[in-house]
């Protein structure tokens, strides 16, 4: 077999990960999430916190947000467990560190993580290197979407049971598709065993963004131009729903961001609160 070559994850990856560090550096406690692991992994230096998109007060809203929606998804994989769903599908899954973190719920899974063959390879190495190892459980499965390569079948390769009830996660990933490509995945996942559930976050038209918030997110829009992966699509939330009912899920839920405010910050005292833009579709086949 071809020896694959490591590619250190892309710019977005690392900056999530670099964020959920800074909440527990730098917001006073309760944390939303815990996650030190992602720092461990990205190894960015010494230096990183120096970085302009460190700026703690600056990214406070982008940071809060990345956290309240790693925390929602926790919260629906332990509800999902709970009922018996012993399948997780993270596509796109970058640095997430679930499995490391939350052991004991990750191990009454089969966690399967899909991304791109030069990240999985790099993150093999690295939790082999840090001692996480990868348990029989954790399956890194490598494709390549960017060569058309389909990923339901690269996960029956690893072992993934379509037949089973499934929870299936993207976060952070629709902004950089097309439409298009959005919709057939939709469909690919719709085609999933009765009764599997999908959580999948997408950006706001800015009009629809609080005004507030519109100056933070050009910027980052701006940032992500700038670095080679720029955001090509958004979606009303109307639009969204349409597109999953089209795909032929049984029910498709709007999860607006205001709500994950209310449900992880209302006590908050220190004014942290997650900006508004993105939202999540929440679906069952």
């Amino acid at each position: 077999m071809a020896h694959e070559q490591m590619e250190a994850p892309d710019n977005t990856a690392v900056r999530t990960a670099l964020w959920r560090m800074m909440h527990l550096q730098v917001d006073p406690p309760p944390h939303v999430v815990e996650d030190e692991i992602g720092l461990q992994l990205a190894a960015p230096g010494h230096h990183w916190r120096d970085r302009p998109d460190m700026d703690p007060q600056a990214t406070s809203g982008f940071r809060a947000a990345i956290v309240a929606r790693a925390r929602f998804i926790e919260d629906l994989i332990a509800e999902q467990a709970d009922q018996g769903v012993t399948q997780y599908v993270i596509l796109g899954a970058g640095l997430d560190t679930f499995a490391q973190r939350k052991p004991e719920l990750a191990s009454r899974l089969r966690i399967f993580e899909v991304d791109q063959p030069g990240t999985q390879a790099w993150k093999r190495h690295r939790l082999v290197e840090l001692g996480y190892g990868i348990p029989d459980w954790l399956h890194l499965v490598p494709v390549d979407l960017e060569a058309g390569a389909s990923w339901p079948e690269q996960l029956s390769t690893a072992g993934f049971d379509p037949t089973r009830q499934t929870v299936i996660v993207s976060t952070g990933v629709t902004m950089y598709l097309t439409k298009d490509a959005t919709a057939a995945t939709l469909r690919q996942i719709a085609g999933l065993a009765p009764g599997s559930t999908l959580a999948m976050t997408f950006l706001l038209p800015t009009e629809l963004v609080d005004e507030a918030d519109r100056p933070g997110l050009q910027a980052s829009q701006e940032g992500a131009r700038a670095s080679g992966t720029p955001f090509i699509s958004f979606y009303t939330p109307q639009e969204m729903l349409t597109l999953a009912r089209e795909a032929g899920f049984k029910d498709a839920r709007h999860v607006p961001g205001t709500s994950l405010a209310e449900r992880y910050f209302a006590d908050r005292t220190d004014g942290l609160r997650p900006s508004s833009g993105e939202n999540l579709l929440l679906a069952t086949t």
